[in-house]
């Protein structure tokens, strides 16, 4: 089980939950859970990354839970959810980790918005074929993620030579060398790896903490399910509307990934590239993350209002001008009903 060491502040503080559960996977992994928002709201479902815990989505939370209810959960070996035996470590865990959340945190027939990041958005896609996400899930969000290729795509090393790059960043993924005390120098190599530069102090004593909490050798088990990943068909099997999400400046699953999910999603709602933020998106524009959440809840769990969601890629200004427009329709509607009443 990590090590908790949550010393960031401000909004970067894990809020209180409003419950906390302990959720059995099918093979019998307790993994831990907890609920914030009110009851009855609609509900968003979060999977955080690999070397992540609940805690990363902290800002996204502050954000969605005054009127959403939003459920997370840590992945095997992760945050309070206890290491399993090595051989409990793969995409089917991720499956039936989540499959087991869905059921014991929804109502009956209930449906949520799914939210993935990096790992997380991995696990969407390993269950894609399930019954039980077909049925729960009313929309997906995958951030910062990739079905496939990770040590081949990769820019952590930007070697020329693809199968050396390969190697290299097989032996990174299945290291099991301690990540040690927090640091100036572990902070800047922190930062290289997973942030942009324009990250923010806090923003990346919020992740250090977060990441150097990782047992290595919880580290290294889902770092080598890293380097096998093949989930492009479980991609191509989220037939959910689904809204792609990834910083230009991502060196562990740069935009090339994002671009290929958007292509085989059956139901892709847009691709959103965010200038200059690297991997750990929802650290470092939480705003972004739940704006993209709040908009597909309010398109397939709320009344529908507005435009449908356009298709392709998107950036942050032209999400701006698709709100003001709507925002604008919306106007033009109220005054057409006044002058009729009139």
């Amino acid at each position: 089980m990590s090590r908790l060491t949550h010393r960031a502040g401000g909004a970067y503080v894990p809020p209180v939950p409003r419950e906390k559960l302990m959720v059995t996977s099918a093979d019998g992994a307790r993994l831990y859970a907890e609920i914030h928002g009110p009851q009855g709201a609609p509900a968003v479902v979060l999977s955080h990354g690999w070397t992540c815990s609940t805690a990363f989505w902290a800002p996204v939370v502050r954000d969605l839970a005054a009127d959403h209810r939003v459920i997370l959960y840590d992945q095997r070996g992760h945050g309070r959810t206890p290491a399993v035996r090595p051989g409990g470590y793969g995409t089917g865990a991720l499956a039936d980790d989540l499959v087991a959340v869905l059921e014991a945190t929804l109502g009956t027939g209930e449906r949520a918005v799914l939210g993935g990041h990096s790992l997380g958005g991995m696990t969407l896609m390993a269950a894609a074929g399930r019954p039980q996400l077909r049925a729960r899930a009313a929309a997906a969000l995958l951030c910062s993620t990739g079905s496939a290729g990770l040590a081949t795509e990769s820019r952590v090393v930007p070697l020329r030579h693809p199968g050396l790059r390969r190697r290299v960043h097989r032996a990174m993924l299945g290291s099991r060398a301690p990540l040690g005390p927090v640091t100036p120098l572990g902070k800047r190599i922190l930062r290289y790896v997973t942030m942009g530069a324009g990250a923010t102090a806090e923003q990346l004593e919020a992740c250090a903490r977060i990441v150097h909490a990782c047992p290595p050798v919880v580290r290294s088990h889902w770092g080598k399910v890293l380097y096998r990943l093949e989930l492009t068909g479980g991609a191509a099997r989220l037939d959910v509307p689904t809204a792609v999400l990834a910083g230009t400046a991502d060196r562990l699953t740069p935009l090339v990934h994002a671009r290929r999910l958007a292509s085989v999603l059956p139901d892709c709602r847009g691709l959103t590239v965010l200038p200059g933020l690297g991997h750990m998106t929802p650290l470092e524009d939480p705003g972004a993350v739940a704006g993209l959440l709040r908009e597909l809840v309010q398109e397939h769990l709320a009344p529908r209002t507005g435009v449908p969601a356009p298709q392709g890629e998107r950036t942050p200004q032209q999400k701006q001008h698709k709100q003001q427009k709507q925002s604008q329709q919306s106007e033009q509607s109220e005054r057409q009903k006044k002058e009729k009443a009139a």
